[in-house]
């Protein structure tokens, strides 16, 4: 089944031509079929990148999902154009009234601000807050996960010796929970972040189980034993590029940083792509499982 997305998006284009199912919102309004209703909370700086990448792994699934695009009202980004974010974000005032069977928040560059220092935390929190009422279940992506597990159960971050930076092996630590349904014994994880979340605190926390862990990168996924929120601390939704675009945007800012783990051919003149299928899994499985499965046909009603 397609993902519902205005025509005029430009992932359209780039999912139709890698043949993937996408429909646009006036042909789905003629079908009678209740749809998936998907919200993602798009903090990235590449605005347009994230929400294709986002986008091409819910498509992996039998169910419709119409997706709606959300953007901080308290924060106006740089790095794409407002027309964009106009024609296709709306903001949280707009939507607050609504109920999701689904929310997506992403990452953010600001993981070395203090959470209360970011510009818009308290909106954030808002997001946070509404979404334990209004969304069946929420999927936090690294720096995402990183606030809301601050928030909602007190979980810390630290700081790093240096960034965390590459694709990492990791191993199921509850390997029959459904979200990890069909993954293999490892798995491999892309992550890129300056920080890490206090794992002591987690382990402490009762509300919070560990799913998969790495021995390099700590805790990579975890969710809350109500099964409402899925934390991802890495990013698995990334392209086969990402990691070296921001490689070469670190190196042109002069920055220390080293070349990605594991991310290059011992020759240097490819890049190993290894997490694609698990990406795709842990996506479909999020939205059979945690979402489909348990949703009310009728979420509008209390």
């Amino acid at each position: 089944m397609p993902i519902v997305i205005p025509k005029a998006l430009p992932a359209y284009k780039i999912l139709s031509d890698e043949n993937i199912f996408v429909m646009g919102d006036v042909r789905a309004s003629t079908q009678d079929i209740r749809p998936i209703e998907l919200a993602i909370v798009n903090l990235m700086p590449t605005k347009i990148e994230t929400e294709t990448q986002l986008l091409r792994l819910v498509s992996n699934s039998p169910l419709q999902v119409k997706v709606t695009l959300i953007k901080t009202d308290t924060y106006t980004p740089t790095h794409v154009s407002g027309q964009h974010l106009s024609r296709f974000y709306k903001t949280f005032d707009e939507v607050k009234d609504k109920r999701f069977d689904g929310l997506i928040i992403t990452g953010a560059p600001v993981e070395t601000i203090d959470f209360e220092e970011v510009k818009y935390w308290k909106e954030l929190t808002e997001i946070l807050d509404w979404a334990e009422k209004n969304v069946t279940s929420t999927l936090y992506i690294c720096w995402g996960a990183q606030a809301a597990l601050y928030y909602h159960y007190g979980v810390k971050k630290k700081l790093l010796p240096k960034k965390l930076f590459g694709i990492y092996e990791n191993a199921a630590v509850d390997p029959f929970d459904p979200l990890l349904k069909g993954l293999d014994d490892t798995f491999n994880i892309p992550m890129s972040r300056h920080t890490e979340i206090d794992a002591e605190a987690v382990l402490k926390c009762p509300e919070l189980a560990v799913l998969a862990r790495g021995k390099d990168c700590g805790i990579s996924i975890l969710k809350s034993r109500d099964d409402k929120k899925i934390f991802l601390t890495g990013h698995s939704e990334y392209d086969r590029d990402t990691l070296y675009k921001e490689y070469r945007r670190d190196l042109d800012k002069g920055e220390p940083i080293e070349p990605p783990v594991r991310y290059f051919t011992e020759r240097g003149d490819a890049v190993n792509v290894s997490w694609k299928s698990t990406a795709n899994l842990i996506f479909y499985n999020w939205l059979n499982y945690y979402v489909y499965q348990v949703t009310p046909y009728d979420i509008e009603k209390d």
